[in-house]
This record gives C-alpha cells, sequence and structure tokens, in this order.
C-alpha cells in the first residue's frame, strides 16, 4: 500500500509539474493552424507544422503513420458510505493509473477508397476498476480488469467514396479520413471493426477524452448503449449520405454475448444493432454554423428484463434479482438521442445532449443510463494567446428507469452498479478541465468532477475525484 503511495505521488508530481510549466512557455510556440480534432483518436493533421506533434509525419498525402499515449492519473478522498455491495465504488481513498497506446495507420489507394488501421495497448487500472458510478469519471477504462493487456487491433475498416456530384470542398484530413478533399455530395461506405462512437454522436466540444472531458456520460451519450466489446468496438457495415448542410448515417453492427462481454455475436437473425442518425448544419448567427444531430438505436440481443428478474425473486425463484437468470433470447432495446453544438466564437463554443431508452432491458453494452441530459461549454486559448490550449465546463445528470430502480434497490447486480440496496437520486457531475500546450506534442491537463449520488445512490457520497492527464501526439 505504502508503494502504491509513493508511486501514485510521483506521478502525480510529474504531471502537474508539466501542468504549471506549460503555460509559462511563451505563446510564440503555438501553431496558428487548427488545435487537434475533436473525434478521438484524432491527432493535428499531417500539413500542421511541428508545434503540435513530436515528430513529422509523412509528406505524402497517400500514407497515414502516427502515434499517441493518454496516461490518466485519478484520485477520489474518503466518501460517506453507510453501505456497500458487490459493485459499489470503494468508499476509501484510493487512486489509480490508466494509459492508452495507439498507432494509426492508413493508405488511400487513390481518391475514392482507403484503409484504415489502429492498433492499441492498454494498461492500468480506474478507480475502483470503473464499478459504482453509471457516469465513470475515465473515458479511457477497459471495464473488465481481467482482460488481456496484449496489445490488440482497435480499427481496420474499408473506407469508400461514392461521388454523387462534380463539385469538391477542401476536407481535413485525420486518421478516419485521409482525403484533402471530397465531393460535396457523396455516398461514404465504411465496412470492418470500428467504434460507433467514432461517427455517431459526436460533438466539437465534447467527444474527445484526449484533450477534453473524461467522463463517460459527457464524451458520449450515457443513454445511448451503442454496440460494442468490452474495449468498446465491433464489426459493422456503415453508409453515410453528405450534402451542403446535412448528412444521415447509417450502420449495422454485431452485438456482444453477453453483457460487457469481449466476444460478438455473429449470427445476425439473433443478435445486431441498427443505428440511424440524421445531421443537420444551420447558420442561426453570421458564419457561425450550428449543427444537431438526431440519433435513434435498436438492439436485439440476449438481454434480460428487469421486471422479470424481480418478479422472479418476489416469486422466491433466486435468492435476489439476477438480470442474467433466463433461457436464451432475443429481446430488443432502443432509444433515441439529440446533440446540440452552437459556436459563440471563434474560439468559445455551447453545446448540450440529451437521451433517453425504454429502461425496460438491461443495460449492455455501455453503461447503466436510461436517461440523460447534459450541458457544457468548451473553449480554446486564442484570447489568452494559447492557441492549442483547451478548456471547458459541464454538467450532466443521469436517470433510471422505476424498473431499473427497483432491481437495484432489491440487491440486483448489473454489470457496473449494485449497492445492495439503493435509496434512488439522480446522478449529478459536474466537470471542468484545462490542457495546456506544454510542447510539440505534449499536452498536460487537470481536471476535476464532483458527483452527487454516485450510482443513483442518495446513501452515498457526494465524490470528488482530481485528475491529471499526460498525451502525447507523435
Amino acid at each position: 500500500m505504502r508503494h502504491r503511495r509513493i508511486q501514485f505521488a510521483l506521478h502525480f508530481l510529474t504531471l502537474a509539474a508539466l501542468c504549471l510549466v506549460a503555460p509559462l512557455h511563451l505563446h510564440a510556440q503555438d501553431s496558428p493552424d487548427k488545435a487537434p480534432g475533436q473525434s478521438a483518436p484524432a491527432p493535428p493533421d499531417d500539413s500542421a507544422t511541428d508545434a503540435s506533434t513530436l515528430f513529422p509525419h509523412f509528406a505524402s498525402d497517400r500514407i497515414w503513420l502516427s502515434g499517441q499515449a493518454n496516461i490518466i492519473t485519478q484520485w477520489h478522498p474518503a466518501f460517506r458510505s453507510p453501505y456497500q455491495g458487490p459493485n459499489s465504488l470503494s468508499p476509501e481513498a484510493q487512486d489509480a493509473s490508466s494509459r492508452v497506446l495507439t498507432l494509426l495507420a492508413g493508405f488511400r489507394f487513390d481518391t475514392t477508397s482507403e484503409i484504415l488501421l489502429d492498433l492499441q495497448e492498454t494498461g492500468g487500472h480506474g478507480i475502483g476498476e470503473a464499478l459504482g458510478l453509471a457516469g465513470f469519471t475515465n473515458l479511457d477504462v477497459v471495464r473488465n480488469p481481467t482482460i488481456s493487456k496484449a496489445p490488440y487491433v482497435a480499427r481496420l475498416m474499408w473506407h469508400q467514396i461514392i461521388p454523387l456530384s462534380a463539385e469538391k470542398a477542401p476536407s481535413e484530413r485525420t486518421p478516419f479520413s485521409l482525403f484533402r478533399e471530397l465531393p460535396v455530395r457523396r455516398l461514404e461506405i465504411r465496412f470492418g471493426k470500428l467504434s460507433l462512437a467514432d461517427f455517431f454522436d459526436v460533438n466539437t466540444y465534447g467527444s474527445d477524452s484526449n484533450f477534453q472531458f473524461m467522463n463517460w456520460t459527457l464524451d458520449n451519450n450515457g443513454a445511448y448503449d451503442y454496440a460494442a466489446d468490452t474495449r468498446g468496438y465491433t464489426y459493422a457495415a456503415m453508409v453515410e449520405y453528405d450534402d451542403r448542410h446535412w448528412a444521415l448515417r447509417f450502420a449495422e453492427t454485431l452485438m456482444p454475448k453477453v453483457a460487457n462481454g469481449l466476444n460478438l455475436d455473429a449470427d445476425l437473425a439473433r443478435a445486431r444493432s441498427e443505428n440511424v442518425e440524421l445531421e443537420l448544419n444551420h447558420a442561426f448567427f453570421p458564419h457561425r454554423e450550428s449543427v444537431v444531430r438526431f440519433l435513434g438505436y435498436a438492439n436485439h440481443a440476449n438481454m434480460g428484463i428487469y421486471s422479470v428478474a424481480v418478479a422472479s425473486f418476489l416469486a422466491g425463484n433466486t435468492p435476489k434479482p439476477e438480470i442474467t437468470d433466463h433461457s436464451l433470447q432475443t429481446t430488443t432495446k432502443y432509444g433515441f438521442g439529440v446533440n446540440l453544438e452552437q459556436p459563440l466564437t471563434a474560439w468559445l463554443g455551447l453545446f448540450s445532449r440529451w437521451g433517453w431508452n425504454e429502461g425496460q432491458h438491461e443495460s449492455y453494452a455501455y453503461t447503466e443510463v436510461d436517461e440523460t441530459v447534459q450541458i457544457g461549454a468548451g473553449a480554446q486559448g486564442t484570447p489568452w494567446k494559447r492557441k492549442l490550449d483547451h478548456a471547458g465546463l459541464a454538467f450532466i445528470s443521469n436517470g433510471i428507469s422505476r424498473d431499473h430502480q427497483q432491481y437495484l434497490a432489491l440487491g440486483g447486480i448489473g454489470f457496473l452498479l449494485g449497492d445492495g440496496n439503493l435509496n434512488y437520486g439522480r446522478e449529478n457531475i459536474v466537470e471542468a478541465y484545462y490542457t495546456a500546450h506544454v510542447w510539440r506534442g505534449i499536452f498536460a491537463s487537470f481536471d476535476v468532477q464532483h458527483i452527487n449520488n454516485p450510482g443513483y445512490n442518495r446513501d452515498r457520497g457526494p465524490l470528488t475525484a482530481p485528475a491529471l492527464r499526460l498525451h502525447l501526439e507523435f
């Protein structure tokens, strides 16, 4: 225990030193180009100066090769907890550090086709091993601590453009698209292994745990139980229609075999997920284009039903409600979301999300949230002459259905929550961060989150969790 505290103190002091030193660097070191993109992972364009990456990228625009390292050290002090269950966040003070290492590669065959590959390695832990919070404090944490630490293929996809107009517009190159220009009207087809969160429910000011917020239910819509394995990836076929001021995307994907499972079910007749999103762009203010995204999804999988599990327990068939106590079946869970972003100036913008799912079937792939609302603001450091710095502040309120509440109150266990009892209250979270550009591709961040009613339980908390983050762009 003493060794862990010393190790944590060294991590904390190292990252704190970076955070303190960063603002002292002359603003002349900041690149005049656009800061790193917002969709994770999204390192700076290879045409940017060396001020935003540790090493220069390939001069050829047919090749993409870059790397990232994201290291987060987080801590929470002791908090009030009259009782706890098997899936409770420990009320004792604790710290944890996580890391995600990513190698991003791509090859563009011609003006309409390319292949994209990402390799990842993850390690470390999250506080409480990611249990006890619906809005967990570190998006980088894998929810299964026993999973292999060996490198793995995170994304491997074919990307095909079908032009529908001769007119073209400039496009910023990212690891998800290497094209410098694209037809104004087009179809985009993707096939392979990917993360739905890379393309659905993306928000400029709140979608990137490398540079922005860290909370699961802030960087993503918590009520969007998007199809994914334990690490957050799935196999999918996706088609997207893009026009000048709107886009429509659809994806058919595989679901995990069990809740929060690593293995995906390849039997589409038994398990699958449909996802659709309409994106509209309109300038309500001069030169400030608003974006609204309407999301809908339906998951088909071997999911339990909360009311059935409770009824079985009350009938004396199980010692406690067991959401997995049912024969193999296919049930359907559906939900909706709205995602808004409104730039106010060239450096400041507002964002908001709302999400809802029917809450009768078990939370299966992302987190235990049936309804969520969030509002926040994101900024770049242009006014104080630090263009690559980022800052943000946001509020999130998460809730669950009455069936879900009763299941947990009677001692039921989900894949994240289970205090053995429940005095229900909405899980309300405030998060603030500041990310400083230290030098070239080195970024250091300070983040703090305050959570009322952790795990929807008024009897526990509140909880405050500060964090330090070191991000490297290669």
